[in-house]
């Protein structure tokens, strides 16, 4: 199944009780990249690496978001959905279950990007962002890391900082080079 992409409400609620689905050219605009791999599949392994390679991700470790094996569960999920950005990109594979990243959009609303298995997401640097997980209660995520793996989240507001106004600059530079990398 396809990514699936829609605006929602600042408390992540379908917005109008329905689901319009945006295309995947909504992330292109705010520099969200992605990949769909089968995890189950050997060759994605191949594929992987080629990303990892290109990308420079030299670095990985994993994290399984459930009750029973994720320490102090339901804070971590709040502190997740708190609306924050790093200032490195943000990778993550999917390996099983699902979840939901919201990114902001240029006009500053939220867009959902419903990961599932098999789906790479990359969030640019600067990007405000959260994560929930889906009706599953389940995700575990394959993180991908350039260098020394460093997560600060810098929560909202954090306009005075350096990466995010590169981030705000590059979704009005022409050559901003931002692409869509979907297979």
């Amino acid at each position: 199944m396809a990514l699936q992409v829609w605006m929602v409400g600042e408390d992540g609620e379908d917005l109008k009780n329905h689901r319009e689905l945006l295309p995947l050219s909504k992330l292109q605009e705010i520099g969200v990249l992605y990949w769909h791999l089968d995890p189950k599949r050997p060759e994605s392994k191949e594929e992987l690496a080629k990303i990892r390679k290109d990308r420079g991700y030299n670095y990985m470790d994993h994290l399984d978001i459930c009750p029973g094996k994720l320490a102090n569960f339901e804070e971590k999920l709040k502190n997740f959905f708190t609306e924050h950005m790093h200032a490195d990109e943000e990778i993550r594979y999917n390996l099983e279950g699902g979840g939901y990243f919201d990114v902001r959009d240029k006009d500053d609303k939220w867009v959902r990007i419903w990961i599932k298995e098999g789906d790479i997401i990359v969030l640019p640097a600067g990007i405000y962002h959260r994560f929930a997980l889906d009706a599953a209660n389940h995700v575990k995520l394959m993180k991908l890391f350039l260098g020394e793996p460093v997560w600060t989240a810098h929560n909202r507001p954090q306009e005075d900082h350096p990466v995010w106004k590169e981030y705000l600059k590059s979704l009005t530079d022409d050559n901003a080079g931002l692409a869509l990398a979907a297979h």
